[in-house]
């Protein structure tokens, strides 16, 4: 089975955007209850959408479904949706990867609970388990990955890399080892990164996230 249809990946998106896929060509603007709702980090994104080569979903308030919907059927699929949303912030694309084969990348880090007092700040609003990579010699932190669980089918995956570790491979290693797990437990890993940004771009391929061309959207 093609991995685009992965019954996973359309799960998630379902979920996460209140329906997938859209009707047609173009996207498909729905309104639904999970954009006025808090996030996986408690906050609300009320603009949120996913774009396939074929087409895609914008997740938008139900309240203002009819003005996004009016604005894009004229043509506009992206810089007026924030106006006629009524929220402030501009409107971006980004790359939307996943992953059903990550790379088999030897491990590279350990897997300990967010609340641990050696866990980096950043990773502590991730919750659950995080994983971290410290030298073995001086217990400094390296690098991190977390795991924001947008849903029971969908778990995105967030890593940093201190600037001394950069350029060794220990991030496509800990991404490789961080979407392995999220198989396990029974979702798609995915990974999302601004177009600009080739360093997660080369991270993202190197781990088994191929870019299949479609797209994360959002206002930000």
């Amino acid at each position: 089975m093609d991995d685009v249809d992965d019954q996973r990946l359309t799960a998630h998106l379902q979920t996460w955007l209140g329906r997938w896929p859209g009707t047609g060509p173009g996207l498909t603007v729905v309104g639904s209850a999970k954009r006025v709702e808090p996030g996986w980090d408690g906050l609300v994104h009320p603009v949120l959408g996913v774009e396939s080569t074929e087409g895609g979903v914008l997740s938008v308030p139900p309240l203002a479904a009819d003005a996004v919907a009016a604005v894009v059927a004229a043509g506009d699929d992206g810089p007026g949706v924030p106006a006629a949303a009524k929220i402030d912030g501009g409107f971006f694309r980004g790359v939307f990867r996943w992953s059903t084969a990550p790379t088999p990348l030897p491990d590279a880090g350990v897997w300990v609970p967010a609340v641990d007092p050696s866990v980096p700040e950043w990773l502590r609003p991730f919750g659950h388990d995080v994983l971290v990579a410290v030298d073995p010699d001086t217990g400094e932190h390296l690098a991190g990955v977390g795991i924001k669980r947008h849903d029971g089918y969908g778990h995105e995956l967030a890593v940093v890399t201190a600037e001394a570790a950069q350029g060794k491979g220990l991030a496509r290693r800990l991404v490789a080892q961080a979407a392995r797990r999220v198989l396990d437990e029974g979702a798609i890993p995915t990974y999302l990164h601004a177009h600009s940004n080739i360093g997660s771009a080369k991270v993202a391929e190197a781990s088994g996230f191929p870019d299949r061309g479609w797209s994360i959207l959002g206002v930000g």
